[in-house]
């Protein structure tokens, strides 16, 4: 949190815009209070508030309840951005006419991680062209700016049925489905901070289990991707085998891609396999 205050007081400006920041705490007892009162500054101005019920979209709802202007910015508090992150993606919303612009996040390993995890790129996540037009699959919330204009007539503008994950994507979702452009910025990047504690197999496996569990919230192509994970689960079990060949990181990565399917499966008959997400 300290990191990631002390890179958005550093944010360049070059005069075109002003911010201010929403520090929303999800912890009842109030974990982050002291490290936002003690950090807003003339320069920086830092609003503290608490959704004491854990549940991601609850407290992703309150931030956009505090915040000012005309824009909002989301950030993740285990991320940290480049200096000029808030003026490319703004130059990259008006440029392009969109109403919201996302941008890449980069793992960062304060170690060496292990030679299997670097290999197989699990904290990698897809880049695309500065432009790009974004389908909602391809939208997060770790790194994003867009027009405040968007929720109007939005009661809630992350429901609060998906707890754990898969908010962000039902709200870019219903979003692009009233007619709203999201557009990808390359150059406006932020880094997430991966401890050592997630360098384990068995945070990816759960992840992994994680997110097919919630997929079945969303409401789009239930039928149709239901028919899809049938058909991934057994095409992926006959080729594990085959793909442990090639090393760890290549059976890994498919063995992900199986539980994700087999864990979707299960959320379609009403039993997910895992519903909180390890930090």
């Amino acid at each position: 949190m300290t990191q990631l205050l002390q890179r958005l007081d550093r944010q360049q400006t070059e005069g075109k815009f002003t911010y201010s920041v929403v520090v929303a705490d999800n912890d009842c007892a109030r974990s982050a209070e002291q490290i936002a009162r003690e950090f807003s500054t003339a320069r920086l101005a830092v609003t503290y508030c608490v959704e004491p019920q854990q549940n991601i979209a609850m407290v992703r709802n309150k931030a956009v309840q505090h915040a000012e202007g005309d824009l909002i910015a989301f950030i993740d508090d285990d991320e940290f951005p480049v200096d000029d992150w808030l003026y490319n993606l703004l130059n990259a919303l008006t440029s392009q006419a969109a109403d919201g612009v996302l941008g890449p996040v980069k793992p960062y390993f304060e170690s060496e991680p292990p030679r299997w995890l670097s290999d197989g790129k699990f904290f990698e996540r897809p880049t695309y062209a500065t432009g790009y037009n974004l389908g909602y699959t391809e939208t997060r919330t770790g790194n994003v700016l867009f027009y405040r204009r968007i929720l109007d007539g939005v009661d809630t503008p992350f429901r609060v049925q998906f707890d754990t994950a898969g908010e962000d994507v039902d709200f870019f979702r219903r979003m692009i489905e009233k007619g709203c452009k999201f557009v990808w910025c390359n150059e406006g990047f932020v880094y997430e901070v991966v401890p050592a504690s997630r360098w384990t197999r068995k945070y990816l496996l759960k992840r992994a289990l994680l997110r097919g569990s919630n997929f079945s919230k969303h409401p789009s192509e239930r039928f149709a991707n239901t028919i899809r994970s049938l058909l991934a689960v057994p095409c992926y079990t006959v080729a594990l085998p085959i793909l442990a060949l090639f090393g760890q990181h290549i059976f890994l990565k498919y063995l992900i891609k199986l539980l994700d399917h087999v864990a979707r499966l299960f959320a379609f008959l009403g039993l997910p396999l895992v519903t909180q997400r390890d930090t």
